[in-house]
């Protein structure tokens, strides 16, 4: 999984490179600051003795140069020779180490940006049954969340592993140069840490995934709540909503405890070795040192420089790979979404849909969603082109999933739809979305203009056409009493117009897309009389020279339509006008009745 993450890094690889090159550097310039400078300023204060002393008999041409600028000379002028060396060293050093970050940081915020724009991408390639099935605070925390927990991964982990790594292995070569007897004693100590760090990491990724999904409940909690919070206070739920989001909260303070806690014991135990291998090395040194006389206290202090400088990049591994281990586990949660496989798939030579000519058929159309019961079985329908059609029958008939067949947001489980004759999904799915109006009971408005909501998208429609088609949609006054007018933003979901002022925003869209097919669901069952009244004249309007398909819950608006299809319990039940169905016996002449029932006792 690591390597796939890592994958992304690809298109930024000169970044990354540059990042590596630097990063190398600086790891130098650390060492060289440790290993070259410590050493010469104690030469500096020994009455004799040159830097080549303690670096060792060599023949490398640069030591000897070194050797000569700094020590031929008076131990003064030695120093500040010295005190320039350390400037311009740590110079160098602080400008890559900037470099590094710089590199890296392109390369980290780069990498997100495209697993990023990779997940946003995918889900809008799934089909509807998807979503139906997902939480969309669960979707927003992968999005945000845990995309950010696998930005560090990168950056605080694979990268800052090699660094470390880098380090190290700088550190041990001082280490062994220094005295090779010591190092044997003291590398003992890495294997643990690495055993110790290995150990908990696996660990570390199962709680790093739990607290994603525990992430994933509490913003799943609070967008069902602000997008329901009408229907919470209506009900007085906001105690029981305040449980439900405190006891979610507490989950996730559990789990992140434990992972921190497991997290944090690393350090001080790999810490604690290092004390241990320390003890025993000081003790090893000084016998060296003072019995043996087979070390010199110079060697001995440099040791003793690397030896603690190497333990402080083991420590920072074992964080790295607690990052790492978290940042899997929010890696595995993306990747289940991305690997999940489009349900509804392009054919491989689609055809462009330039618009229905014959008639819309459906032979025998079976569905079902996932492993449940079937919702349609063995649906024959047929829709003319220029016809007005309506499916009717009781809640949970399976009116809805129809016409969610004919743009292809579901896939039948069997049977096959056509429009001339030609199987639908031989059509690109984007011209034949592209040629359908859809108006549903439940209006989606977007956080925008007025404007912008009907023109979505096409930024090339002028404000005249705009006006226009609200005109004919009966919308264009209660637009104009706003004091910004088209330019009026109305909120999340159009939480400031009322029902039938979104109805009317969403049929000007609809309208503005001038499709051949127009789709409505149940567009007015929600509507007062008044604004029920203004939205049928609209959607007349709308109708006018297209092919037309309505679901209806109040009957009397479908009167006038060529035919009507009855369906229920996912089977069609009836065909027929409003008169000939009226005159036999069945599911609509019931379902009309009760209509009328309804409406005399409220006259009454």
């Amino acid at each position: 999984m690591y390597l796939r993450l890592l994958s992304y890094i690809k298109p930024y690889r000169t970044f990354f490179i540059l990042s590596f090159i630097t990063m190398i550097i600086f790891a130098l310039m650390s060492g060289f600051s440790l290993g070259m400078i410590s050493p010469l300023v104690i030469t500096i204060f020994s009455k004799n003795g040159n830097a080549l002393s303690l670096l060792g008999e060599s023949n490398i041409r640069i030591l000897k140069i070194i050797d000569r600028w700094m020590f031929e000379s008076s131990p003064l002028v030695a120093l500040k020779r010295l005190s320039l060396i350390i400037i311009i060293l740590f110079f160098l050093k602080g400008l890559f180490q900037y470099l590094h970050t710089y590199f890296n940081c392109r390369v980290e915020q780069g990498v997100i940006k495209d697993i990023r724009n990779h997940f946003y991408k995918h889900i809008h390639t799934l089909s509807l049954g998807f979503f139906s099935k997902s939480s969309t605070g669960n979707l927003s925390s992968i999005i945000t969340n845990d995309v950010e927990i696998v930005r560090e991964s990168v950056s605080k982990g694979f990268i800052e592993i090699v660094r470390e790594s880098t380090l190290i292995l700088i550190y041990t070569f001082l280490v062994i140069w220094a005295s090779w007897r010591l190092a044997i004693l003291s590398i003992i100590v890495v294997p643990l840490s690495i055993l110790l760090i290995a150990k908990a990491g696996k660990k570390l990724r199962k709680r790093g995934t739990r607290i994603q999904e525990r992430m994933g409940d509490i913003m799943a909690t609070f967008t069902e709540t602000i997008s329901g919070i009408r229907i919470v206070k209506a009900f007085a739920m906001e105690h029981f909503e305040l449980k439900k989001f405190f006891r979610n909260s507490f989950n996730y303070l559990k789990t992140v405890v434990h992972f921190e806690a497991l997290k944090l014991s690393i350090s001080p135990l790999t810490e604690f070795l290092g004390a241990i291998a320390a003890s025993i090395i000081l003790l090893y040194g000084g016998y060296l040192i003072l019995v043996t006389q087979t070390l010199s206290p110079d060697r001995f202090f440099v040791f003793l420089a690397a030896s603690l400088s190497l333990m402080q990049p083991i420590k920072r591994i074992g964080a790295a790979n607690s990052n790492i281990q978290r940042g899997l586990g929010a890696a595995k949660r993306i990747f289940e979404i991305l690997d999940k496989e489009k349900e509804i798939k392009e054919y491989p030579d689609s055809i462009h849909f330039a618009g229905l000519t014959k008639h819309i058929k459906f032979r025998n159309v079976s569905f079902r969603y996932d492993s449940g019961s079937p919702v349609l079985n063995n649906i024959c329908l047929e829709v003319k082109a220029g016809q007005i059609v309506a499916i009717v029958g009781p809640s949970g008939a399976g009116k809805s999933t129809i016409i969610n067949l004919i743009p292809r947001f579901f896939e039948p489980t069997s049977g096959t739809i056509e429009i001339d004759g030609i199987n639908l999904r031989k059509f690109s799915l984007k011209s034949l979305r592209q040629a359908i109006g859809l108006v549903t009971q439940e209006t989606i408005l977007f956080n925008d203009t007025i404007f912008n909501n009907i023109a979505y998208g096409r930024s090339e429609i002028s404000r005249e056409l705009v006006m226009k088609i609200s005109k004919a949609a009966n919308a264009h006054n209660f637009i104009e009493r706003f004091p910004d007018g088209y330019d009026t933003v109305i909120g999340e979901r159009g939480t400031t117009l009322s029902g039938g002022e979104k109805q009317r925003i969403a049929i000007a869209r609809a309208l503005l897309k001038d499709p051949p097919i127009l789709i409505f669901d149940e567009a007015t069952s929600a509507l007062d009389a008044e604004s029920q009244l203004l939205v049928q004249e609209a959607i007349h309007k709308l109708m006018e020279g297209r092919t037309t398909i309505v679901i209806a819950h109040r009957l009397s608006t479908i009167k006038d339509v060529d035919l009507i299809y009855v369906v229920d319990g996912g089977k069609l039940v009836g065909c027929g006008t409003h008169r000939e169905l009226l005159q036999q016996e069945g599911i609509y002449r019931r379902l009309y009745k009760h209509v009328l029932d309804e409406a005399e006792s409220v006259a009454g």
